[in-house]
C-alpha cells in the first residue's frame, strides 16, 4: 500500500559521467534495511531530467530488482510529452514497478482541460497505478483540486504527490476526491501537517540522508504518539530545510558525502554547492552526529 516514507532516490554518477549501478543498489539496500516503506526511482532527486532514455529504464529496472518485493517501487515516468510519458509508463509496468509517478507537464503549461486529458490518456494506456505529481515551483503549472477530483474517478489514478506547499489545496483534494484517494506529501517539511489532515505519508528527499528518522515520523503519527511525532518533526525540520538551501539534490549529495554516504558526482547542468552553504550544512549535520 502507498503510505509511509518513500525515498526519492539519488542517482550516483561516476567521474566519467556514467551511472554507478553497484552504488545505486547499495543505496537501495540501505533504505530497505532502515525500514522505509518504499522507494522512488527517477524522480527530481534522482536528476531524472539529465538521464537518457536507456539510463532511466535501467534505473527503474535496477530498483525493482533490488527491492525484490520488500518495499513498493515508484517509477518516475512523467514528461511534458504525453506519448513519451505513456511509453515510459508502459516500460515501468513491464519491469514490475508498483506505481508510476507522473509530473504535471512542465514548460508547455497546459490548462486544466489539458492536464485532465494528459493524465486520462496515460491511465487509459496502462494498468499501473498512477500518482499525480503536483510541484508548481518546478513546472509553473498547478493542477486544481477539482481536476484532481475528476481524475480520481479513473480507476488506476490512485494518489497525488502534493508539493504545492498549500494545506488548503491538500484539504480540498481530500474533500473532493473519491473515497480512498491517497495524498502523499511532496514537501518533507510539511509531512506532519499534511498527515494531520489525512495524508498517508511522504515521498521524501531527506530520507536519503536520514531514512529511519523520516519513517519514524510516519510511524509515530499513525501510532497516535503525537507528542513524539511533534518532537521528531522539530528535530528534522532544520535538517530538511538545509537539504533545500540550493536546488535539490545539490545540498543532499554534499550532506551525504559529509556523512560518509557516497553519492557520486552531480550531472550537469547541476553544479557544486557554494562554500557558504557547505558551511551551513556541515553545522546542521551535527544534529545527526550526536
Amino acid at each position: 500500500m502507498l503510505q509511509g516514507c518513500c525515498t526519492a532516490l539519488i542517482t550516483p554518477f561516476k567521474k566519467n559521467g556514467s551511472i554507478d549501478y553497484s552504488l545505486y543498489k547499495k543505496q537501495i539496500l540501505r533504505q530497505i534495511n532502515a525500514g522505509v516503506s518504499g522507494i522512488l526511482s527517477c524522480g527530481t532527486t534522482g536528476e531524472a531530467p539529465a538521464l537518457s532514455e536507456d539510463e532511466l529504464g535501467k534505473n527503474i529496472k535496477t530498483a525493482v530488482n533490488a527491492a525484490k518485493g520488500k518495499v513498493y517501487v515508484v517509477a518516475g515516468t512523467g514528461t511534458n510529452n504525453t506519448k513519451n510519458t505513456i511509453r515510459r509508463t508502459k516500460y515501468a509496468e513491464s519491469v514490475g514497478a508498483d506505481y508510476a509517478l507522473i509530473i504535471t507537464p512542465y514548460y508547455n503549461k497546459p490548462n486544466q482541460t489539458g492536464l485532465y486529458k494528459h493524465f486520462m490518456q496515460v491511465a487509459n494506456n496502462t494498468k499501473m497505478d498512477i500518482i499525480i505529481y503536483n510541484v508548481p515551483s518546478r513546472t509553473s503549472v498547478s493542477i486544481n483540486p477539482d481536476t484532481v477530483a475528476a481524475l480520481s474517478k479513473i480507476k488506476n489514478i490512485v494518489a497525488i504527490k502534493e508539493a504545492s506547499g498549500s494545506i488548503d489545496q491538500a484539504t480540498e483534494i481530500l474533500i473532493k476526491a473519491k473515497k480512498g484517494f491517497i495524498i502523499m506529501s511532496g514537501d518533507d517539511a510539511l509531512t506532519l501537517p499534511l498527515m494531520s489532515i489525512g495524508a498517508s505519508g511522504v515521498i521524501s528527499t531527506t530520507s536519503n540522508l536520514a531514512p529511519s528518522y523520516m519513517q519514524s515520523l510516519f510511524e509515530l503519527y499513525f501510532a497516535n504518539a503525537i507528542p513524539e511525532a511533534k518532537k521528531m518533526h522539530k528535530f528534522l525540520y532544520p535538517i530538511i530545510k538545509a537539504m533545500f538551501i540550493e536546488t535539490n539534490p545539490i545540498p543532499l549529495k554534499f550532506a551525504m558525502k559529509e556523512m560518509n554516504l557516497d553519492t557520486g558526482i552531480l550531472r550537469m547542468p547541476l553544479s557544486e554547492l557554494s562554500k557558504e552553504n557547505k558551511k551551513k550544512i556541515i553545522e546542521i549535520l551535527k544534529l545527526l552526529k550526536k
